[in-house]
């Protein structure tokens, strides 16, 4: 996917890092550690493999960040283990974004973006939390 032609995804960096603000044109839900990983996988497994776009940190609590639709991430109840990444009154984030390619470590995608309009179902993915409550 060429990025650089396509204005609908001018939010990615040609290369390196930068930070994005949430509510603008998505918020993320955050999970830290391999716990995030396989919610990423498991939620990979429930769409056919296009989950839609996730990015992990390889350092510190090594995060797993779900890109989700702008404002998704505050309308719902979510686990103690996770945290929204959103905007609102009083409320700024930033969400750390990849270019796709080159280097960017500490920053990987998990999950690519794959179209312009797709970003990770919310619903989807607090039905792949849920499966950890699970017996």
């Amino acid at each position: 996917m060429n990025t650089q032609s396509d204005p609908t995804l001018e939010w990615i960096p040609a290369t390196g890092i930068q930070l994005r603000k949430a509510g603008v044109q998505f918020d993320a839900v955050r999970l830290d550690g391999d716990h995030g990983r396989e919610v990423a996988d498991r939620l990979a497994r429930m769409t056919g493999g296009d989950p839609g776009p996730v990015v992990e940190s390889g350092s510190g609590r090594r995060c797993v960040y779900f890109l989700v639709a702008a404002g998704s991430a505050a309308r719902h109840s979510w686990p103690e283990d996770v945290t929204r990444l959103t905007s609102g009154p009083y409320r700024i984030s930033f969400i750390p974004i990849p270019a796709l390619e080159g280097q960017t470590w500490p920053l990987t995608w998990r999950y690519p973006p794959t179209a312009p309009d797709r970003l990770v179902h919310t619903l989807l993915l607090r039905t792949a939390l849920r499966a950890d409550a699970q017996p």
